[in-house]
């Protein structure tokens, strides 16, 4: 019922002129296809939001607390253009050799 709502009145969006092409997002299309599915294949093993939370937190949450909420938007999207090339430059400098293992992993614990 929710889903037949759904694309009963998203249709609004292309009405008032907001998207002419129509109005479709990722998850509210599949949902379509699930109950389809699951009669055929069973229940859909790791079907979960935690994915998409965890981006979510990743990419919101995080950058979020980091601003200083005074033009915030303009900050997190810095944040995580800086977080993604550290991330780059990580990982090139991994295959370069440039990084070794982490130098906690030569202390010795024993007494």
């Amino acid at each position: 019922e929710a889903l037949d709502r759904f694309h009963c009145y998203r249709k609004i969006f292309q009405e008032t002129g907001v998207h002419f092409d129509g109005f479709s997002l990722a998850r509210q299309h599949s949902l379509m296809h699930y109950v389809m599915l699951i009669h055929m294949f069973g229940a859909p093993n790791g079907v979960c939001s935690s994915i998409t939370e965890s981006k979510h937190i990743k990419a919101i949450k995080e950058p979020w607390r980091r601003s200083s909420k005074f033009n915030a938007l303009r900050q997190m999207l810095l944040t995580n253009q800086h977080l993604d090339k550290l991330a780059a430059a990580h990982t090139d400098f991994m295959a370069c050799g440039m990084l070794g293992p982490h130098p906690s992993m030569y202390i010795s614990y024993h007494i």
